[in-house]
């Protein structure tokens, strides 16, 4: 017998047990992006490697360490992408969606990172993010957050969640800091961990977010990113946390809070939950309006985040906030005989034609009433349609709830419709 082949390592296959949920998180996601105006981007999974580099920074861990990256037959080097905003960049500048215009754009798909898989994070995982440019005031930073915030009552998860806020400046206002956190960290060099020695110089901002308790000890004291604001930044910061308290969203400043990759400045922002133990962190963004500049577009200001839906489901599942349904069918059709499957068929095309939401399943494959009876329990259908060779001489159907007390009935064919209708409310 040859082996059975497997899914890689951290890839994971999506079963009709789950797919219910996440079809329902999509549309739930589709609906609250049109609601604010935004429109779909696609981009490939495929990209140039340089696209990335240049992009999150090469002494970032995602291209260090966590790019699938290979060089095709052409001897092009390329990688699975490891995140949306880079690539709609590209696509932005590429297709002259950027420079004087003003868009909205919102993506989701599939990412890839070679990491240690664990729950809610894997090496195939799947994205949703939001994407803005052109505007450069707190106001679109507020609708972005906004958004995220109404993400969030849609799910009925408002309660498991909570922003986090904090401000990295400008560039040189970061460079200013930077050599300040390098100067503090030196003097406790001897507390850090080896990755956050590593980090020292190539990018210290990094070490803020160690998740060591150790290192955290040591940065106790560490000189504040909100202190060496430039001026433009913090007045941005402090219309930021005002038009927030105004639309009535609850935030904690975290000075501590960076973003992982190097595109960043001014605003930036992370929703956290303590419902998922290690990880906390549901959705993430901010401002990046250097991005498009450093990719070779005009300079435009950008805002935007992404979430891992694979974290969002997790979430989901474990406060037992999304109703799953795992049901195939809505209405199962049965038939006894060679007559009534002919009949049963065109009755099943006609609801079809006229439920076009409901999901109708005719059964296959013969069978006694009582093996197909089962079947249609099986599937979750709360109603089955009973054909036989009298139903389909008299153009009739039987109707047999499978759920609650009600009785079946036997009514003229034209009636159907109407009463599964009722049925299905």
């Amino acid at each position: 017998m040859a082996k059975t082949i497997q899914a890689i390592r951290g890839m994971n296959d999506c079963l009709p047990d789950v797919s219910g949920i996440w079809q329902q998180v999509e549309s739930t996601l589709r609906q609250v992006v049109a609601s604010y105006g935004y429109q779909e981007i696609r981009t490939p999974i495929v990209e140039s490697t340089e696209l990335f580099k240049r992009s999150i920074g090469e002494v970032t861990d995602i291209v260090e360490k966590e790019m699938y990256t290979f060089e095709d037959r052409n001897g092009d080097n390329l990688t699975l992408r490891p995140e949306g905003t880079a690539s709609c960049v590209r696509a932005g500048n590429e297709h002259g969606l950027l420079y004087n215009q003003q868009q909205r754009l919102w993506y989701m798909g599939p990412m890839f990172r070679h990491e240690r898989p664990q729950k809610g994070r894997y090496r195939q995982f799947h994205q949703f993010g939001v994407e803005t440019y052109g505007l450069d005031g707190p106001d679109i930073d507020i609708e972005v957050i906004m958004l995220s915030a109404r993400l969030w009552k849609a799910f009925g998860i408002s309660n498991h969640v909570r922003l986090e806020i904090n401000s990295l400046g400008s560039n040189e206002a970061r460079q200013a800091y930077r050599e300040a956190l390098i100067a503090f960290l030196k003097s406790r060099a001897d507390q850090l961990d080896d990755d956050s020695k590593r980090r020292l110089e190539s990018n210290p901002l990094r070490v803020l977010d160690s998740k060591n308790p150790d290192v955290q000890k040591a940065l106790e004291g560490a000189p504040s990113l909100l202190d060496h604001l430039d001026d433009a930044s913090a007045q941005h910061f402090s219309q930021l946390c005002e038009r927030l308290r105004q639309a009535g969203i609850e935030y904690e400043v975290n000075p501590r809070l960076v973003r992982g990759l190097d595109y960043y400045n001014r605003t930036v922002f992370e929703w956290v939950t303590d419902s998922l133990g290690a990880q906390g962190t549901v959705c993430a963004g901010g401002r990046y309006d250097g991005l498009v500049e450093q990719l070779g577009g005009k300079s435009t200001p950008a805002v935007g985040f992404a979430m891992g839906m694979e974290r969002l489901v997790l979430l989901l599942t474990t406060l037992d906030a999304q109703t799953q349904h795992n049901a195939s069918a809505d209405v199962y059709v049965t038939a006894l005989g060679d007559e009534a499957a002919v009949y049963a068929m065109a009755v099943s095309e006609q609801l079809r034609d006229a439920l076009p939401q409901t999901r109708i399943t005719m059964h296959c494959g013969g069978g006694n009433m009582k093996k197909q009876l089962k079947r249609a329990d099986k599937t979750g259908a709360r109603v089955a349609l009973l054909i036989g060779e009298e139903e389909a001489q008299n153009k009739q159907v039987t109707i047999k709830p499978l759920r609650g007390q009600q009785e079946q009935v036997t009514i003229a064919l034209a009636e159907v419709p109407g009463s599964l209708a009722t049925m299905m409310e």
